[in-house]
């Protein structure tokens, strides 16, 4: 009972001020897209990271026709991590591996968004895994932050 009032504490903690954007972290960037998708690319492989894949959302729009502002999802991860996550709770698998979405918007901001882990923790009901998650946000907000500032 007690693992599960922190638990839950510490969800609400951390989701609430996301919870607006359904569990989305968005970090401005002082960047365009592509310098702020390399760097971010970038880091997460000197970190380890595995990069599985970097696809360009504008660019297959602009293949069919459609007018897309800069738009690019890297999709990253490391077993290391993620496999502790789905041992306490296999659905956090729906989630995993990570992705980070780099995008422009109409005013021509742009951001690093990326799912929240305590939206992610609380999505999947994950009970015990309470330090991979603060590990991973706070990896999280560090990659980023290093990504998206001068």
């Amino acid at each position: 009972m007690t693992k599960l009032i922190v638990s839950l504490a510490l969800v609400l903690m951390y989701a609430l001020p996301s919870m607006a954007a359904n569990g989305v972290i968005n970090v401005k960037s002082e960047f365009d897209v592509a310098e702020t998708a390399d760097r971010l690319e970038n880091i997460l492989k000197e970190k380890g990271m595995i990069v599985f894949k970097r696809i360009d959302h504008s660019e297959g729009a602009r293949s069919v026709g459609v007018d897309l502002r800069d738009t690019v999802l890297l999709i990253f991860g490391n077993p290391k991590v993620g496999s502790p996550l789905m041992k306490c709770q296999q659905t956090a698998a729906l989630d995993l591996p990570q992705k980070a979405l780099i995008w422009q918007d109409d005013k021509d901001a742009v951001f690093v968004s990326y799912n929240d882990p305590a939206y992610i923790q609380a999505r999947h009901n994950v009970a015990g895994c309470e330090e991979v998650f603060q590990k991973i946000d706070k990896a999280l907000s560090t990659f980023t932050k290093a990504a998206t500032s001068k």
